[in-house]
């Protein structure tokens, strides 16, 4: 066993560290504030090739692999959580379905700017009544000569108004159940896609994130990802390693969260002495970098996992069931920490609750986590 990294991985985490601090972290605060979307990070962010990390170079990616944006994903979580989203959505959720399932064209057309960080893909699949019954899915494709037709909704969509494209499961052909759930591409500007206003949230909140309506919405027969039939199949590969990079943004909340609590436990001076010479708070501290360090050791492992080839379904939501839930624990622990100060803006920590509460429901809820483990135990 090897917990080592490579030359590469440090190269990258550091990179990206570096950047995090000097035009991430102080932007984060402002961004949240306003609600708006980080633009100028994400063409920096373009521009050192971190859309790229996963793909290999003959898809405009670097191959630098699973663990490197891993890390990558915990540093800027680190410092700004919806950065961190619209990066986990945009790679995980809208490139990744062109590269695992795409033809070479589409590879062309969509995964290889994508991987450049030169445009943005949403990825569409709740629905106002399909949420973790994600096989409920309403939307319906209807072929029509050489077109798609698509009729339906989506809903909590991140990135859907920035992007240029998205990508959407839809029924095309009711009879078969989930294997009648199929993936097709749609362009922006396509007539028939309309999307609605961002929804003002409790965290996340310079990350985009919308509603998207389809009303009688055409696109080529081509616009087709990947076989008919096969959408649902598709996304439970493509939400595994979403799984992961949650898990590794959750990780990187979790880590702020202590980072703040032992900067403010140093300073905080009550009867007489800082306050991390108490042992209540030594053990609060000393829980968090605990569970914090596991919940990364089971992200790297599920990555490590993933970059081999090797099954890692139920790693996979074991480490974003274990990194989301103690992220909310830790931002929790360090409002704790901070007292009457934890529950004001001036000191962070209430944006890190505020953020972290999404890990546990977004790309698969904790409860579905806990389903998806318990089948992979051989449970039925």
């Amino acid at each position: 066993m090897d917990f080592g990294l490579t030359d590469e991985q440090r190269m990258v985490r550091e990179m990206v560290r570096d950047l995090a601090e000097r035009e991430i972290r102080p932007l984060a605060a402002e961004l949240d504030e306003k609600k708006e979307f980080p633009w100028s990070i994400i063409w920096k962010m373009g521009e050192l090739g971190l859309f790229g990390l996963p793909f290999p170079e003959e898809c405009g990616g670097s191959g630098a692999g699973a663990i490197s944006y891993a890390l990558a994903l915990e540093e800027i979580g680190a410092a700004c959580a919806s950065t961190g989203l619209t990066y986990e959505a945009a790679v995980s959720l809208g490139a990744t379905p062109f590269y695992l399932f795409g033809t070479e064209a589409q590879k062309r057309h969509w995964l290889t700017p994508a991987a450049r960080g030169e445009i943005l893909i949403a990825f569409g699949l709740t629905e106002p009544n399909a949420g973790s019954d994600a096989g409920g899915t309403q939307t319906r494709a209807v072929l029509e000569g050489d077109h798609w037709v698509l009729n339906g909704s989506k809903i909590f969509i991140t990135n859907a108004s920035v992007a240029s494209a998205l990508i959407v499961t839809a029924v095309t052909d009711p009879e078969k159940g989930t294997r009648g759930i199929s993936t097709i591409i749609i362009p922006k500007g396509t007539p028939g896609l309309t999307i609605g206003k961002k929804f003002d949230k409790l965290g996340l909140r310079a990350s985009d994130t919308a509603q998207v309506f389809l009303e009688d919405c055409r696109v080529p027969k081509e616009n087709l990802l990947g076989k008919r039939g096969e959408g649902f199949k598709q996304f439970l590969q493509v939400l595994d390693g979403g799984r992961v990079a949650i898990g590794a943004l959750a990780v990187g909340i979790a880590r702020a969260s202590l980072d703040a609590s032992l900067r403010y436990a140093g300073e905080r001076v009550q009867f007489g002495q800082p306050i991390n010479r108490f042992q209540a708070i030594q053990f609060k501290l000393a829980d968090m970098a605990t569970r914090i360090e596991q919940a990364r050791l089971l992200v790297h492992k599920a990555a490590w996992l993933k970059e081999k080839g090797l099954p890692y379904t139920k790693e996979a939501s074991m480490a974003k069931l274990a990194a989301s839930e103690t992220a909310v624990w830790a931002a929790l622990e360090a409002i704790q920490i901070h007292g009457g100060y934890g529950y004001i803006k001036e000191y962070l920590v209430e944006r890190y609750l505020r953020d972290a509460k999404l890990m546990e429901i977004g790309e698969g809820t904790s409860e579905v986590q806990r389903l998806v483990i318990a089948r992979q135990l051989g449970c039925r």
